[in-house]
């Protein structure tokens, strides 16, 4: 069947959020404020973490958003993110604020809510949002700009073909990132039992050394010894393409090194040796305010990649501890990043303080062989998931504008029920 050209204002309405005010923001509630700091800039909600601010005011009703909604964010916070469209994971938890817009379907007998959500996130319509921003700095956009977004409209059977094939992959990453989350946990629990609880295999028999308050054959070293390398990264020279990965600041949030926000560095530039990052290296970004002693550690070998001039790449000095160690540098985050020097606006974290501050309570040889054993396939586990995300986040990445287009002719095709399952008819609300 044909497809036609609409403007998104015949199929779809998008509500401006509420004035959220200041002084009822807080660090912990129940009710969270979203902004366009929780859009990715392909497209998909965000969750901040630290970042994210509670609100314990009174507020409309209306402004609770519910597990479904489809938001689009008004206020380009940063580049890329206007336009950028993201789904409610969860009920009765998030705020729609006025830089945000909800996008409800006027008629859905005429459109698939899923289907308009991956439309926002394509190119086609990305561009046209951004053409007619207002805003020198900050670009900014509005409903009527956004009705008059033109863009090619299958019939619906064909929208709800096309959502199912997407959501299926967007299930399969939800569901290995819920994995992965479990298995995080599991490592978490493990660890804090064992070396902060200090009811490691053993324990009942092993005493307390009166002078250290430690397990007899227990003892603390500082970083610098029982580490093999502690330095910075290098100073890349840029490029879009064909080059070679570095990893930045942006790359490490919650424990976890994401590739996605890597950039290239010339494959003229040459990389020391040491600077190449190895499996289970721990990473720990060096300067600035915010991410300041943020940790994170290398799972699965990267291949060919370094770190750029504000990371800094900890190497255990042995095998067996370098899982041990990325948990126990991991615990004390906080204490990393008090170890800051600088301006406020600005703050470093020195080799040497690194070195020399940080101290390390160092397990007998046996409770680390088996703390190893135990987590290994944990986190062998885990880089199998992630990997598996990457491709899955690259093959539906290259099907979104070829689906979107009608490139790829879905009108005879015949889909598994398990796919009909996932369509967005019973993922998200079609009418509000």
């Amino acid at each position: 069947m044909k497809w036609k050209q609409i403007t998104l204002g015949e199929i779809l309405r998008v509500k401006h959020g509420w004035a959220f005010k200041s002084e009822h923001f807080s660090d912990v509630g129940q009710h969270i404020v979203l902004t366009p700091g929780n859009f990715y800039e392909e497209g998909g909600f965000k969750a901040r973490g630290d970042k994210d601010r509670f609100y314990s005011g009174d507020y409309p009703s209306e402004y609770l958003l519910s597990k479904g909604n489809v938001i689009v964010a008004m206020t380009e916070q940063g580049e890329g993110l206007l336009g950028s469209a993201a789904i409610i994971p969860e009920n009765d938890r998030f705020l729609h604020n006025q830089r945000l817009g909800l996008v409800t379907i006027k008629n859905d007998a005429e459109a698939d809510l899923f289907f308009v959500y991956k439309l926002f996130n394509t190119q086609i319509v990305r561009q046209q949002i951004s053409g007619s921003a207002s805003g020198a700095k900050v670009k900014h956009t509005a409903p009527e700009r956004i009705y008059k977004c033109k863009v090619e409209l299958p019939p619906l059977h064909l929208q709800r073909n096309i959502a199912a094939i997407l959501s299926a992959y967007d299930y399969l990453i939800e569901n290995n990132l819920t994995r992965i989350k479990l298995l995080e946990e599991m490592a978490q629990i493990t660890y804090e039992e064992w070396f902060v609880r200090l009811k490691f295999p053993g324990h009942e028999t092993t005493p307390l050394d009166s002078a250290t308050g430690l397990p007899v054959g227990w003892k603390k070293e500082k970083l610098g010894n029982v580490t093999s390398y502690i330095n910075r990264g290098v100073s890349p020279d840029y490029v879009e393409n064909d080059g070679f990965c570095v990893i930045n600041q942006k790359c490490i949030r919650n424990h976890y090194v994401n590739l996605e926000e890597a950039r290239l560095t010339s494959k003229a530039k040459r990389i020391p040796d040491d600077k190449l990052i190895n499996k289970l290296d721990i990473l720990i970004n060096s300067t600035g305010t915010g991410t300041l002693g943020r940790v994170a550690q290398i799972f699965a070998t990267p291949g060919f990649a370094t770190v750029d001039s504000h990371v800094t790449i900890v190497r255990a000095s042995t095998p067996i501890f370098a899982l041990y160690l990325g948990r126990a540098l991991e615990h004390i985050e906080s204490f990393i990043e008090n170890l800051g020097k600088g301006a406020t606006n600005q703050q470093e974290l020195s080799r040497t303080d690194l070195a020399e501050l940080i101290k390390v309570v160092v397990p007998t040889k046996d409770v680390l062989i088996k703390y190893d054993e135990f987590s290994s396939p944990i986190y062998e586990s885990i880089s199998m998931y992630q990997s598996q995300n990457q491709l899955l986040k690259e093959a539906r990445d290259i099907l979104l504008p070829r689906l979107m287009t009608g490139m790829i002719d879905v009108e005879q095709l015949v889909l598994p029920e398990s796919f009909s399952n996932l369509s967005a008819s019973t993922q998200v609300p079609q009418t509000v």
